[in-house]
Formats: structure tokens, C-alpha cells, sequence
């Protein structure tokens, strides 16, 4: 008699059944859900958690201890995986919904896409002074654009984001031509780095003593009242 049949009913009474277990029915198998698309494969994902530190105190954490006991599961579930995690730092009281913050300084490319329709906007009144534009890496000298090249406004980022510090030679060498990252463009040394500085000075006309030179030491920038820079909602990953 098949497993699926019913017994026919009878007047007389049957002997006990011997118990027989039904095997369960194979799943169904689901289609998967891609997150890439076709022909490409996962290799990984991003979660981003929004919570400042203030907010992680009231629960009775911090974030370091949070980020251990998260990077403790995930060897736990899967030991095979390796895991990096990264703080996203902001001006304090920039507002704004934390994991927006957090999405937006390491670079998500939606949020990223947010941020510039949300910040397009119509042409700006002339400001009077230097404006240091991080967010869109632009200098603006009495409203107009100086003509920095990359590579000039990126030795004067490293300045600015280092605002009261004396920033010896060899270590903007180290840190704007590592290992000769531009590819087309020859390494200074110590000496012909003095040439990059005076050009960018040049180019920034009446306000060039906002990099200052300290003799024997190297350069540092410095901030005049007739100064403004702008950071973007979170500050540029290069930001110490």
C-alpha cells in the first residue's frame, strides 16, 4: 500500500499499524537574488551603521567595541571572511541623519549621486577673499577660480587639512608623489619641491602667504580672517 493511500475503512477492527515516517518533501528551489549583475560575481558587502558616539554611550557601548564584537561574529559565521572597517568622521554639528553621513564620507556612489542633485545650485554671489572649496576641490580668489592644476591644489589640501602644523618637505614628497603615483610626472626632491610650492603661490596672486615657508623646516598654511574653506558634509578622507 502507497504511503499517499488512504486505508479503506472496515467493520471489523485491524491490527495496529507499524508507525511509518513520511519523508519530508524536497524544498522547492528558489531563484536566486543577484546583487550584481550577470557576469559578474559578489565578492563581498558593505554595512554601513549609523551611530555617533554620544548615541552609542546610551546604549551602553562604544564604537570600537562595537566594531570588535561585530568583525568577532563574522569570523564566527564565516571564518573564511576577511573583514576592514573604517570610522566616518564629521564636522561636529554638520547634522544630518548618521548613516547618511557615514555613506556619504566613504564615498557610496548613490549617496554621492544624492548629494550633488540636492547641492546643485544656481551660480553663487561673488565672496570677496579666499575660498578653499575641499568638496569640489576648487580655490576661488575674490570670486574667481584660480587655475590650479591637480596636483597644485592637492599640495595645498594637504596644508589645509593640516592647519597649524609645520609640514616638512620630505613628507609631502612621501605623501603626494608615492612611488611615483602620477605615472607622467617626474618625483621632486627636497629641492625642486620649492618649485611646486612657488608655483602654486604664483597662482594665488595677492593671497600667496596663506602657505607660509618655515625656514629651515618646511611650509605651513595659514589662515587669514579674509580665509573660508568648505568641507562637504563629511571631510575629505584625507583629513587628520
Amino acid at each position: 500500500m502507497s504511503l499517499a493511500t488512504l486505508s479503506p475503512r472496515t467493520t471489523h477492527p485491524a491490527p495496529p499499524a507499524t508507525p511509518t515516517v513520511t519523508p519530508a518533501a524536497p524544498p522547492v528551489a528558489t531563484p536566486r537574488i543577484r546583487a550584481v549583475p550577470d557576469g559578474t560575481e559578489a565578492r563581498g558587502f558593505v554595512l554601513y551603521v549609523g551611530l555617533d558616539e554620544a548615541k552609542a554611550a546610551a546604549a551602553g557601548i562604544d564604537l570600537g567595541r562595537l566594531v570588535v564584537e561585530l568583525k568577532k561574529l563574522t569570523t564566527e559565521l564565516a571564518p573564511g571572511a576577511e573583514t576592514h572597517a573604517a570610522v566616518a568622521l564629521a564636522p561636529a554639528g554638520a547634522g544630518g541623519r548618521d548613516v547618511d553621513v557615514v555613506r556619504l564620507a566613504l564615498q557610496d556612489p548613490s549617496a554621492l549621486a544624492r548629494y550633488r542633485r540636492d547641492t546643485t545650485a544656481p551660480a553663487e554671489p561673488k565672496v570677496e577673499g579666499v575660498v578653499i572649496d575641499i568638496s569640489r576641490k576648487r580655490v576661488l580668489l575674490d570670486g574667481d577660480t584660480a587655475p590650479l592644476t591637480y596636483k597644485e591644489f592637492e599640495l595645498l589640501q594637504y596644508l589645509v587639512l593640516r592647519e597649524g602644523r609645520t609640514i616638512e618637505r620630505a613628507e609631502l614628497i612621501t605623501s603626494l608623489w608615492a612611488d611615483g603615483a602620477d605615472g607622467d610626472e617626474d618625483v621632486p626632491n627636497e629641492r625642486t619641491i620649492d618649485v611646486h610650492v612657488r608655483r602654486l603661490r604664483a597662482k594665488l596672486g595677492g593671497y600667496e602667504d596663506i602657505v607660509r615657508t618655515v625656514r629651515g623646516s618646511g611650509y605651513r598654511f595659514d589662515r587669514h580672517a579674509d580665509v573660508s574653506i568648505r568641507y562637504a558634509s563629511a571631510p575629505s578622507p584625507d583629513f587628520f
